[in-house]
C-alpha cells in the first residue's frame, strides 16, 4: 500500500511538472504571437507611410520627425535603476505643408491627433489632409505614445487621457518653434473620437496655445464608457502597463481623464459634433460633456445629428452628407484661423479631396 501511495505521489508530481512545462510553453507561444503581431503592425505602418506620398504628395510637402514628450509614468516604467530612466519619451509626428505656400508669409497651423485605442495616423485621413492643404493650413499629426506600428515597447507606453496629451502639445510647440511659416497666433486643434478627447484636453490644459478647437464624436466620459463597453475593452485600460486599475478600483483616475468632468477649464472657442447612432462613442457621453459645459456657463457650439449614415464616422466618410458636415467644420475653424484659401462650397471640397 505504501509503495502504491508513493507511486501516486510521484505520478502526481510528474503530472504537475509536465503541466507547468506545458503552461510555460503556452506562455512563450503567446509572447511570440504578440511579438509577431507587433512586427506585422510595424510593416503595415511602413507601407502606409509610402502611401502618403502617393495619395497627397501632389499637394503637400510631407515629413516625419522625431520629437520628445514627458518621461513615461512611473507605473509604466518601474525599473528606476535602468540607464536612461526618466528620459523624455521619444515619438514621431507627421508634418504636411501645402506645396503652394509662400516661404515669406505665415500660415495657420492645425494640430490633428488621430483616434482609436492603440491606432495610428494613417491614410484613412487622406481626403481630410487634401481638404486642409487646399485651404493652406499646415498640419501636424503626432504618433503619440501607445500608437500602433512602432513596436511593443511603444504600444505599452499608452496613457489614454494622460501624458499622450502632452505628446500632442509637444508637436504643436515643435511646429511653432521650428517653422517660420507657422503663425503662432493662428493655431487650432481638431480630432475625432479619441482624437476628440485629446483635442479637448489640450485646450483645457493649454488654453493660451489654441485659437479654436473641434471635437467630433469625442470620448467624453471614461467612467460611463467602462459601464457600457465589454470586459475585453475595459482591460485595455486596466492592464498593468496602462492605468493599472479598473474604474471600480480608482474612479477618480478615470474621472481625471474624462473631458466631461473637466468642462470648467474651457476657455477656447469650441465646436462639438455627435451622432445618435454612433456604435462606438455612445451619444450619452457627448451629451454629458455638453450638459457639463452648459452647467459651467461656457460658450461653445454643438450639433447632435440624428441617425446620420456612417455612425461613428458619419462626417469623415466620402458621402455627400459627410462632405457637407465637414464644410461646416472648416467654416467654423476658418472663422478663427483665417486660412488664405477658405473653403466655401462642397464642390470646392470635392475637387480638393477627390480631384473632380
Amino acid at each position: 500500500m505504501r509503495t502504491f501511495t508513493t507511486f501516486l505521489t510521484m505520478f502526481s508530481l510528474a503530472f504537475c511538472y509536465a503541466q507547468q512545462d506545458e503552461n510555460t510553453e503556452i506562455d512563450k507561444l503567446r509572447e511570440q504571437i504578440t511579438d509577431l503581431r507587433h512586427s506585422f503592425n510595424r510593416l503595415q505602418k511602413n507601407l502606409d507611410d509610402v502611401l502618403w506620398y502617393d495619395k497627397v504628395g501632389d499637394v503637400a510637402f510631407i515629413d516625419k520627425v522625431y520629437l520628445t514628450g514627458p518621461p513615461k509614468a512611473d507605473r509604466v516604467e518601474k525599473n528606476k535603476t535602468r540607464q536612461g530612466y526618466g528620459n523624455p519619451f521619444r515619438f514621431q509626428s507627421y508634418i504636411f505643408i501645402p506645396k503652394d505656400v509662400d516661404a515669406t508669409k505665415k500660415y495657420p497651423l492645425l494640430v490633428l491627433p488621430h483616434g482609436g485605442v492603440h491606432s495610428n495616423f494613417n491614410t484613412y485621413y487622406t481626403h481630410i489632409i487634401r481638404e486642409l492643404m487646399a485651404q493652406q493650413y499646415i498640419v501636424v499629426a503626432a504618433e503619440y505614445r501607445g500608437s500602433t506600428g512602432y513596436g511593443k515597447g511603444f504600444y505599452e507606453s499608452i496613457d489614454y487621457g494622460g501624458l499622450e496629451i502632452e505628446d500632442v502639445y509637444a508637436s504643436r510647440n515643435y511646429m511653432v518653434e521650428n517653422y517660420d511659416i507657422v503663425d503662432d497666433s493662428r493655431v487650432g486643434i481638431l480630432g475625432w473620437s479619441h482624437g476628440g478627447l485629446i483635442s479637448l484636453h489640450n485646450v483645457f490644459e493649454h488654453p493660451e496655445s489654441y485659437k479654436v478647437a473641434y471635437a467630433g464624436v469625442p470620448v467624453s466620459d471614461l467612467i460611463a464608457r467602462m459601464g457600457y463597453k465589454t470586459q475585453r475593452y475595459r482591460e485595455l485600460y486596466s492592464v498593468d502597463y496602462h492605468i493599472g486599475k479598473s474604474a471600480y478600483q480608482d474612479v477618480e483616475e478615470y474621472k481625471k481623464r474624462s473631458p466631461a468632468w473637466q468642462a470648467h477649464k474651457l476657455q477656447t472657442p469650441l465646436l462639438i459634433h455627435t451622432n445618435t447612432n454612433d456604435a462606438d462613442v455612445n451619444v450619452l457621453e457627448v451629451e454629458h460633456l455638453i450638459k457639463s459645459l452648459k452647467a459651467e456657463g461656457k460658450k461653445f457650439e454643438y450639433e447632435i445629428y440624428q441617425d446620420i449614415p456612417g455612425g461613428h464616422s458619419f462626417d469623415r466618410i466620402d458621402s455627400k452628407k459627410a462632405q457637407e458636415i465637414r464644410l461646416k467644420i472648416y467654416k467654423f475653424l476658418a472663422g478663427h484661423l483665417n486660412p488664405p484659401k477658405p473653403m466655401n462650397t462642397v464642390k470646392a471640397l470635392r475637387k480638393a479631396a477627390y480631384r473632380f
